[in-house]
């Protein structure tokens, strides 16, 4: 046993998102364990800055943005760029386990907090590049497609590391 606690087979809508979420959340983290700073931030493949510790950072990132942008109306910069590029979070070559997890693990508990405030699913709120409102719902649903198109980038790349396969 892994330690990560699956979602529910059974239970309410929300609890069900909640689940899949904090699961996948908790995947990339165990991708990214027992590594050191170097196997984290070890590229894919030139010219690509994709790594562990890049996807790490990215996904703080996208919580912040969905969860404390989006649903929760802050007005925040971008936590590794200055031109609010999402794409810089993937270029950790300059970045530390003690310097990413700690934002990433902030992002997650604020989102957290934010979606078990929220009155419902039926939550909406605008999204500026969409020009569209979007339910709360959908945001969680979103965040999951991200992780587990994520989690499928962080397999390949543990495997290359050390070889270490597994869900």
């Amino acid at each position: 046993m892994d330690g990560r606690i699956g979602p529910p087979l059974t239970g309410d809508e929300r609890a069900t998102l909640r689940g899949y979420l904090d699961y996948h959340r908790a995947t990339l983290a165990m991708k990214c364990e027992g590594l050191t700073d170097e196997q984290l931030r070890r590229r894919s493949m030139p010219p690509s800055t994709l790594s562990l510790l890049g996807l790490v950072r990215h996904m703080a990132e996208v919580e912040r943005h969905w969860f404390r942008r989006v649903v929760g109306g802050e007005d925040l910069p971008h936590l590794w760029s200055d031109s609010s590029d999402f794409q810089a979070a993937y270029d950790a070559s300059e970045s530390t386990r003690a310097q990413a997890f700690p934002a990433w693990e902030a992002e997650v508990a604020r989102a957290r907090r934010i979606e078990e405030r929220a009155p419902s699913l039926e939550v909406t709120a605008y999204v500026p590049k969409w020009e569209a409102e979007v339910s709360l719902r959908l945001v969680m649903l979103h965040l999951i497609h991200e992780y587990a198109r994520h989690n499928g980038h962080a397999d390949f790349l543990r495997e290359g590391i050390d070889g270490v396969v597994g869900a």
